[in-house]
Formats: C-alpha cells, sequence, structure tokens
C-alpha cells in the first residue's frame, strides 16, 4: 500500500496508535512508515482521525475521538484546552511535558546541532519543571470580535487560524485577567465600540493586553486600537472610569495599530491614566516594564533561567560580561554583582531606555547599555575582549553576522538561552565550528502545558581556530 496514493482528504482512519509528539506537539502515528500527524493525540493512545491535508511524505489529521487512551493521559483542568489550541500538551501528564521538552532539546542539538549523542549525555541535566504549573503568565493578550450571534467575545485565537475560541478563564493567566477582560467589553458593548474587522479593515479595538508584576501586583492595560481618532478622548476618559477599583491597577495605555497585519501592537503609544508603566521584582532587584517591554512571560522560571546561567557563567568578580539581546537589562543587572564590569546590547531603544533606568533605580554602576544591533558593536570592542558572552534573542535566533562578531569578541565561554531549540542549535553549530564545544545544557519548562520551552546552553572556547 502506498498511502499517499491510498489516502484522501477527509478519509477516516481508526486503530491509528500513536508513538511520538512533533515538535508542536501534535501526535504522530505511522501507516507503513507514513506519518500522519494529529492535533490531541498522544504517545499511547489509540484513535480515530479524520485527515485534513495529505502532502508529500505526512499528512496531517483532526482528532475524532480516543478509543484507547494513553496511560499519561489526564484530564484537562480547562474545558476549552483542545479548541483553544493554546496549552497544546494539557492532556498530558506534567512529568511527561518535562521528558517530551527534554527529548525535543536534546535531538534539536542532535539533528541539527549535529552533536555526537556521547557529548550531548555528557553535557546534558535534568529538565527544570515547576511545582505547580498554572497561573503563571504575567502577560496576555486577548484577540477581540463578535461571535455569531453578534456578541462581543475575547478569548484566544484556534490553532492556525484568526478563529477567536471564547475564554472566559485561562488557567495560565493570574485570575485578575479575566475579571479585567469581561469589565472591557462590557464597556464596549455600552459604548458601542465596534471590534476590528481584519477582511474589511474597518471596526476600533482589535486587542487587549494586560500585564502584571507578580512581585508588586501592579497591572497594566493595553487596548490596542485601530485609531486613537476613532478612540477618542471620551472614550479614554469613560474606559478609565470603567476599570475605577480594580485592585492593582497601575496605568492604562492606548495603543494604535492601523496597519492590516497579524502584528499585535503598533509604533504609537498614548498613556490615559497612570505613569505609562509598571514595576517588578526578582529577587532583590527592581524592573520598569513599559507596554512594548521584553519580558520573560514566566517570572518565576525566569529567575530559575537566570539562576542557571550565572551557574555556567561561573564568574569570579573580574570579568568582562556582554549581555546581547539584553532586552530592559534583566540579565545585565543579574550578573552585575559577579563581574567586573557588564555591557548590554539591545536593538530597541525604548527597551535601552529602561535598561538604563532599571539600573540606575537599582543602584548599579558596573553596567552600560547601548542601542544597536550585536553584529555593529560587537566589532567594535578593543581591549579588553569579552570574557564572557549571554545571548537571549528572539525566537528566530541570532543572524550569521552577529555570531561571527561574537567569535571575533574572543569569549571564553559563551552562555545561551534560547525559547527555540531549533534555532539555538542552528547558532551552536556554528560556535562549534569555530572552536567551542557544548559543556552543559538544561531545558527549562518556562512554558508549562504548551509544546515550547526554553533551554540554557554553556559553550566552552576550546581553541582559537
Amino acid at each position: 500500500m502506498d498511502p499517499e496514493k491510498e489516502f484522501r482528504k477527509n478519509d477516516v482512519l481508526r486503530g491509528l496508535e500513536t508513538g511520538a509528539l512533533s515538535s508542536e506537539g501534535a501526535g504522530i502515528a505511522k501507516t507503513d512508515g507514513y506519518p500522519i500527524f494529529i492535533k490531541d493525540a498522544l504517545p499511547g493512545d489509540v484513535v480515530t482521525a479524520k485527515l485534513t491535508k495529505i502532502k508529500k511524505g505526512m499528512a496531517f489529521a483532526r482528532l475524532i475521538s480516543v478509543d484507547e487512551p494513553s496511560g499519561d493521559r489526564v484530564v484537562p483542568r480547562c474545558e476549552m484546552a483542545r479548541p483553544c489550541g493554546g496549552c497544546t500538551l494539557q492532556e498530558l501528564s506534567y512529568d511527561k511535558q518535562l521528558a517530551y521538552k527534554d527529548d525535543k532539546v536534546y535531538n534539536s542539538l542532535l539533528r541539527i546541532g549535529g552533536i555526537p549523542a556521547k557529548v550531548l549525555d555528557k553535557a546534558h541535566e535534568a529538565p527544570v519543571g515547576m511545582a505547580n504549573p498554572w497561573r503563571y503568565r504575567n502577560k496576555a493578550q486577548y484577540p477581540i470580535g463578535r461571535d455569531k450571534q453578534g456578541r462581543i467575545v475575547s478569548g484566544f485565537y484556534a490553532g492556525r487560524t484568526h478563529h477567536i475560541v471564547e475564554a472566559k478563564d485561562c488557567y495560565l493567566n493570574p485570575p485578575e485577567f479575566s475579571s479585567i477582560l469581561r469589565i472591557f467589553l462590557g464597556f464596549c458593548e455600552e459604548n458601542r465600540i465596534e471590534p476590528y474587522d481584519e477582511t474589511e479593515n474597518a471596526g476600533c479595538v482589535r486587542h487587549l493586553l494586560i500585564r502584571k508584576g507578580f512581585a508588586t501586583g501592579e497591572l497594566m492595560i493595553i487596548p490596542v486600537v485601530r485609531s486613537f481618532e476613532i478612540f477618542d478622548d471620551r472614550l479614554c476618559r469613560l474606559l478609565t472610569d470603567a476599570m475605577d477599583g480594580i485592585a492593582g491597577l497601575k496605568t492604562i495605555v492606548i495603543n494604535e495599530n492601523p496597519d492590516r497585519t497579524n502584528v499585535i501592537l503598533g509604533k504609537e503609544y498614548k498613556t490615559v491614566y497612570g505613569p505609562g508603566y509598571i514595576m517588578d521584582r526578582m529577587k532583590d532587584l527592581s524592573f520598569r516594564l513599559s507596554p512594548s517591554s521584553f519580558y520573560q512571560v514566566n517570572t518565576e522560571q525566569a529567575v530559575r533561567i537566570y539562576e542557571k546561567a550565572m551557574e555556567y557563567a561561573a564568574l569570579t568578580g573580574g570579568e568582562r560580561v556582554y549581555d546581547l539581546c539584553c532586552g530592559i537589562g534583566t540579565i545585565s543587572l543579574f550578573f552585575a554583582g559577579s563581574a567586573g564590569h557588564v555591557t548590554g546590547v539591545e536593538i530597541s531603544e525604548k527597551a535601552i531606555e529602561d535598561a538604563k533606568f532599571n539600573a540606575q533605580i537599582n543602584g548599579i554602576s558596573i553596567v552600560d547599555f547601548t542601542a544597536a544591533a550585536v553584529e555593529d558593536h560587537m566589532p567594535e570592542i578593543k581591549d579588553p575582549s569579552a570574557d564572557v558572552v549571554v545571548l537571549d534573542p528572539p525566537r528566530s535566533g541570532m543572524e550569521r553576522a552577529a555570531l561571527d562578531a561574537i567569535v571575533k569578541a574572543g569569549p571564553s565561554r559563551i552562555v545561551y538561552i534560547a525559547c527555540d531549540p531549533a534555532t539555538q542549535a542552528r547558532d551552536i553549530k556554528v560556535f562549534l565550528a569555530a572552536g567551542f564545544t557544548l559543556e552543559r545544557f538544561a531545558a527549562v519548562d518556562q512554558f508549562c502545558h504548551t509544546s515550547h520551552v526554553e533551554v540554557v546552553a554553556l559553550l566552552q572556547r576550546v581553541s582559537n581556530t
């Protein structure tokens, strides 16, 4: 049997046994060696599924029923777990989630990084999970729309669509986020504020973003609107009145995004209540968070990531550290207490402004921050060279020019923090070819109940080739 020729879209297949999970958390069943990716199926399940797409070398299917459940399957806490698609692993026991993410990191380094198994086995460390992997997100972004009955609703997009699955609560977010969202939707209904229609490029409100400082309890509310002109000063006053009395509310900032795009935030902001930022703390350090600031979404696990990075860096007090893609300076300030000097480099000028403020309020003077691309700044290093480089890039990883500039800066150690094991493994391969070796790595569960995982890796220079 040749599955590609025999199978047709909408065929219903029974008795499919899932043997593994894909990098995106879909169950993989095989028929005569032909892989079928089934969302919501788990390893060890026997399922019935309906084919939705057939491609050369693989097919995709929708789960119809779990006929024989895996022993690792659990009852999801959220009834919207499947249709929402945000928590792709919520029905998998938490210990197996950690094992899956650990394997994902290991296999990326093996297959993409080209690192031999014996090297990985020596460098591998146990994954870092959470004791209570719920209500951990300090930021959420909710799309606003109308349902088939015409009600204004919000929730999350179903996987690979712009269809809003209404969710009155999300167990990854603090409970007050749901209360704020409910008040905001009522405000929109009462004042006849139309949700944005991306097909017609019409309407007003596109998203609602909420940020929380877990240590301080401070809340920031960021409605994203198509136009400041449509969402006028009168509506800003009414919104402030509607939100009055929310415990912890520190600021409301309106964001304007007039473009026909799936990018959530636009470039322009207008503060209508409070200072335009909130404060948070990690351990003994305070941080200012602006609406667009990058800040690890799981504060508790972020501390563990930075502690692991500090452990890997093994600073003795005199090193010159370069924190690349430094954001608002969280890692730079963590390292400042143990280094000789820290330089933070970040392309966003607004982030650098926040980083300098954060250094000031924490009384840290051995840190300097520069707004520049890594590949532009690193070649300017004269003497002393970089002793330790810390990388925490976006999901896309580092540009090749930036990797080459880092190598030329001559660090003895590179600590690479990543939110995508695949792009990290790709970049590590460049460092290995330049005379580094992988010494240690660990997965950190920053995004519990999803297929995403954070990684911390240590690279040591072993030659000058």
